[in-house]
């Protein structure tokens, strides 16, 4: 490997030569070094000299890690050790040649020959791991690798990652600290350094190991990291295969905020679609969630997260179950009413899930409580925010679509006063959601279409005709059509004399945007049953546009030409219209 890919920590002045342990092992990593070069050459045996290759570097990062170390040459189990490494290296620069020369007598005693090699380099990372974890290696002179640069090739990263694997097996507290934080920074700006950490022997299962470590900078960042790689969906397997679930809770369980926000962030990641939701319930998963979310000191973030992984879970009936059991309808009622807005968000998006499809369910939160939390954050006079309000109004609508009963509770809740001002004063998706009620409100019962009428709906309807989204104009259009039906309501809509001329000023088939002709064009025909709504038509200056309309073969536009011409309008348009 390039020299350049080291750098020094030791203090530039007045630098001291290396005695000789150091020096022995320089010359190790050199014949470590110039092995691993050797093995990309080697044709046969391909898997066996991959697995040795990839060992060799784990070594070669292990004896970078401690080569300025103090006290090395003084300590007898190290220089042991060095001896025995240097004699592997031997046996595997000689195992080398025979292999590149083809001579060796066998196949199977040369695949018997490398498999001890490897055995023993296994055991000589081992040693070295041991002698450093005594703590009698001090690191004031410590070699660092530094960070590849952009657009380094595949092998500086993979050389940086196992240096990084060597200091979290035998660094101190704060050199396992430091490397994780190099790992986040690395893995979070380049998704190779992700690939290649998961394909480095133990490096994950490493990782997972810290989420047990009482140090919470240690568990932190590794489950920062494990949340980075959880991101790739093609590597959860690899995830799940070394048995982070458990790990996972216990640190939802027991470790500090910012580690449950990182092991919440993962497991939902590993919940996506409700995979491996046995197994988070299997190791009291769900019993830890949802007591995070009753206890105060648990943060909206965290809460959220939480939600989250909840909301995977809940796609298993027999989990949703055990929810309900457990009492998380109450909770998350009672959550709904949080002053913070991620916390809100969340329980009220958590709720809808719960009730997607399951009446029982949700007439467990309307029992509960929950239409009126909801009700109460769309009230104008509160403080809510409109990502709360949002929020809110869909989870009415999800919750209430299906029950004839809740509309009365919506309505002591002054739910219609509520969305009829989000559709004067509302913005954005706020407003198209409260479009969205109102077309539901008017489609429950001819009562809620009187009501609706009498309360001002019909006015600001007719002023989304004319939008630009095709969706809000038809809603509006469907909406309007279905409140004209009743007569008080037609009566109320033709009073305004600009009514009657906008929807004709619609119909004109040359524009490209004039919106739902069927449902403009029904509008129309419950209207003609009021005869001051026929005089406004016939005399309107857009009347040409039902004219041709008819001349085009359209049947509702024919049918009103005849109501028209069915009276004393016979005589303006007398022997035009024949079916």
């Amino acid at each position: 490997m390039k020299s350049n890919m080291f750098t020094e920590t030791a203090h530039a002045q007045n630098p001291v030569a290396p005695p000789a342990g150091k020096s022995r092992i320089r010359q190790e990593i050199e014949f470590i070094s110039s092995l691993i070069s050797l093995s990309y050459s080697i044709k046969v045996f391909p898997v066996k000299w991959q697995s040795i290759r990839n060992k060799l570097e784990e070594l070669l990062s292990s004896l970078s890690a401690i080569e300025n170390c103090e006290s090395t040459e003084n300590y007898p189990p190290l220089c042991s050790s060095l001896q025995a490494i240097n004699a592997t290296l031997k046996n595997c620069n000689e195992l080398s040649k025979n292999c590149m020369e083809f001579s060796y007598s066998g196949k199977l005693l040369m695949q018997s020959d490398l498999d001890i090699v490897s055995s023993k380099l296994d055991n000589h990372i081992r040693n070295i791991s041991e002698i450093y974890s005594l703590g009698l290696l001090t690191q004031s002179y410590a070699i660092i690798v530094s960070r590849p640069s952009i657009g380094a090739s595949r092998d500086d990263i993979k050389f940086y990652i196992r240096d990084l694997l060597s200091r979290l097996k035998i660094g101190s507290s704060e050199m396992k600290k430091q490397a994780l934080i190099a790992l986040n920074e690395v893995i979070q700006e380049d998704d190779r350094y992700v690939k290649v950490a998961i394909e480095v022997d133990c490096f994950v299962s490493l990782l997972v190991n810290f989420l047990d470590l009482q140090e919470d900078n240690l568990q932190e960042e590794a489950a920062k990291a494990l949340s980075v790689i959880a991101g790739y969906q093609s590597y959860r397997s690899c995830l799940i295969s070394t048995g982070i679930i458990a790990p996972l809770i216990r640190v939802l369980e027991c470790g500090n905020c910012l580690s449950k926000e990182f092991a919440a962030r993962c497991l939902q990641k590993l919940t996506e679609n409700s995979d491996n939701s046995w197994s988070v319930s299997a190791h009291g998963g769900v019993t830890v969630l949802l007591k995070l979310c009753t206890e105060s000191d648990s943060v909206g973030e965290l809460v959220g997260l939480v939600c989250g992984v909840l909301k995977n879970l809940v796609g298993v009936e027999e989990i949703k179950r055990f929810m309900i059991e457990e009492g998380a309808i109450s909770v998350f009622v009672k959550l709904a009413r949080s002053k913070d807005e991620v916390t809100q968000i969340s329980s009220i998006d958590f709720l809808q899930s719960m009730a997607s499809g399951d009446e029982a369910t949700r007439q467990m939160i309307m029992k509960e409580g929950g239409i009126r939390a909801l009700a109460r954050v769309l009230d104008p006079k509160s403080s809510f925010s409109s990502k709360a309000r949002e929020m809110a109004l869909r989870g009415i609508v999800n919750l209430c679509f299906s029950s004839v009963n809740s509309v009365n509770i919506l309505l002591n809740y002054g739910f219609m006063d509520h969305i009829l001002y989000f559709l004067r004063h509302g913005d954005g998706s706020l407003q198209e959601l409260a479009l969205k009620a109102a077309f539901w409100l008017c489609g429950t019962s001819d009562e809620a279409k009187k009501a609706m009428g009498d309360a001002g709906f019909m006015p600001e309807l007719v002023n989304f005709l004319d939008s630009k989204s095709f969706e809000v104009r038809e809603m509006a259009a469907e909406t309007l059509s279905s409140m004209v039906i009743v007569p008080r309501n037609r009566r109320k809509f033709v009073q305004c004399d600009q009514n009657i001329g906008l929807l004709l000023q619609m119909l004109d088939p040359e524009q490209a945007n004039f919106g739902n002709k069927k449902l403009l064009l029904s509008i129309l025909m419950s209207l003609t049953s009021c005869n001051s709504a026929r005089k406004k038509i016939a005399n309107s200056g857009y009347l040409k546009n039902i004219e041709k309309l008819a001349e085009a073969e359209v049947s509702d536009a024919k049918k009103i030409v005849r109501k028209l011409s069915s009276n004393r309008f016979r005589n303006i348009l007398s022997g035009i219209w024949h079916s």
